[in-house]
């Protein structure tokens, strides 16, 4: 697969790692369908990314929205090839907090946004992709779901978010091996540090010092580079079925 001739559906598109992907594409010659929740940034992509991008509305864990975008999205850009699972959400807390155990329901809602909300994106674009005409190498599509270090070294408070991000690694490989038959390929990527928009709110001084935890380079990571492995996992055919960390070999301390 080409990144010039990409049709992307790309969930959290609107900040972050989704955002610097989309940009990628787009500026390769790409086209980009935005899926998020956050309508303002959503526009705010849209314009600044023209006019082979539309934006979609979408909350990730609702299986009608999923499908209804999704099928919404393949007649924008004239089909699919290509599905980036980067809606997420990080919420910390302890199973025994200062205000109590955990509830059920911040574990369930956590789980149903980070995975269930992954799945649902993966299997309705894989029906969408299983109709495209394949080409030379037989493929007809990729899609490239984004895990966390957490889901292997998952710190104090993460018990929820290392649980759903451990179960994008796993579901992985079997997603893949089912859909080989298709000629779609699955992949994920752990990122480690990133400079989202969420560690830009930290004070200068926080970035650095979690910057330095990294062993080399010793700083955040930044979006482009995270796009920059998405392109490369698009152009090349046998990357398939595998999560590759990328974190600048950091390996969380327990908190």
């Amino acid at each position: 697969m080409q990144l010039k001739d990409t049709r992307a559906v790309i969930t959290g598109g609107a900040s972050g790692l989704g955002r610097a992907t989309a940009a990628a594409i787009i500026a390769a010659g790409g086209r980009v369908a935005i899926f998020d929740v956050n309508e303002e940034l959503g526009n705010a992509t849209l314009a600044e990314l023209g006019d082979r991008t539309s934006f979609h509305r979408v909350d990730v864990s609702s299986e009608s929205e999923v499908d209804s975008a999704v099928a919404a999205a393949a007649e924008v850009m004239g089909g699919l090839t290509l599905a980036v699972n980067c809606a997420g959400v990080g919420w910390p807390k302890r199973m025994l907090g200062r205000d109590g155990p955990m509830p059920a329901d911040f574990f369930r809602k956590v789980v149903e946004i980070n995975l269930v909300g992954t799945l649902l994106v993966c299997k309705a674009a894989a029906a969408a992709m299983r109709n495209n005409e394949p080409n030379e190498g037989g493929e007809r599509g990729a899609i490239i779901n984004t895990a966390s270090v957490a889901a292997f070294d998952g710190q104090i408070g993460q018990v929820a978010y290392s649980a759903s991000k451990g179960g994008v690694v796993a579901m992985t490989l079997p997603m893949a091996r089912e859909l080989a038959s298709a000629g779609i390929r699955v992949m994920t990527i752990a990122p480690g540090l990133f400079l989202t928009p969420m560690m830009a709110a930290l004070p200068v001084e926080a970035q650095e010092s979690l910057g330095q935890q990294v062993p080399f380079p010793s700083r955040l990571g930044k979006p482009e580079e995270f796009a920059s492995l998405v392109a490369q996992i698009i152009e090349n055919p046998m990357l398939n079925g595998e999560t590759i960390r990328l974190d600048g070999s950091i390996r969380m301390a327990p908190r």
